[in-house]
């Protein structure tokens, strides 16, 4: 598991992204149990996740409506099968509008380039 913690921060909202490798659904649903082990991950407001898997695309928005489809696009144009992303949001308590979705594209961004290396 690939782990980027304080990715962004805006308005005291808190992002971090992570990922890795999955077979299927089964394995996702896993990876997101295993990262929610954490306290700190159980605790997250959202925890917005997609992946493309051979059996077709799998995503869930966790409350962060859209959030999990632009995940998803955003693996499909980088050719990336096999592999989960998970972009967590901590709620500052403040409405970000149209932000949260730049954020979100900025961590799996982030997370793409790590992983390239």
């Amino acid at each position: 598991m690939l782990q980027f913690e304080n990715v962004v921060s805006d308005k005291g909202s808190r992002y971090a992204v992570c990922g890795g490798p999955v077979a299927d659904r089964a394995a996702a649903k896993a990876f997101i149990k295993a990262l929610k082990r954490g306290k700190k991950y159980a605790r997250a407001t959202h925890n917005t996740w997609a992946a493309l898997l051979p059996d077709g695309p799998v995503k869930n928005d966790d409350g962060e409506s859209g959030a999990g489809m632009m995940i998803l696009r955003m693996l499909e144009r980088e050719g990336l099968q096999n592999h989960i992303i998970v972009v967590t949001r901590w709620y500052g308590g403040v409405k970000l509008g149209g932000d949260r979705f730049r954020h979100v594209q900025t961590c799996v961004k982030h997370y793409l380039e790590q992983l390239r290396g």
